[in-house]
């Protein structure tokens, strides 16, 4: 959590702090809460958005999976899926791969019987 000047941790951060500390607009990430079902951060009585640190966490998560490793939207909302599922990450091409190493081992063990 953040510490204040004066050794306070905050607790709750407004869309403007956030999107200073991820560098993006506001804008967008109030289009990430409708994007991401991860994104929901409270209200509080005045109607203003208060992210906690685990919203704030999953706003950089959610940065880094689209600038940085260049996922689309609905991509990165699958790897936020699965991240929360803990299935392992494994493409089709990982997976297909896996498939033709056990074939070939399959076929090794009977050239040798």
């Amino acid at each position: 959590m953040a510490m204040l000047d004066n050794g306070i941790t905050k607790l709750y951060y407004t869309i403007g702090e956030v999107a200073t500390m991820v560098e993006e607009e506001a804008h967008v990430l109030r289009y990430w809460e409708t994007e991401f079902d991860s994104l929901r951060p409270r209200k509080n009585r005045a109607g203003k958005r208060v992210y906690t640190k685990d919203d704030v966490d999953v706003v950089f998560r959610i940065r880094h999976l689209l600038r940085d490793e260049k996922f689309t939207i609905d991509g990165a909302r699958q790897a936020l899926k699965r991240e929360k599922s803990g299935a392992p990450a494994t493409s089709g091409s990982t997976r297909q791969l896996i498939e033709v190493r056990s074939f070939l081992q399959k076929l090794l063990d009977r050239v040798k019987d």
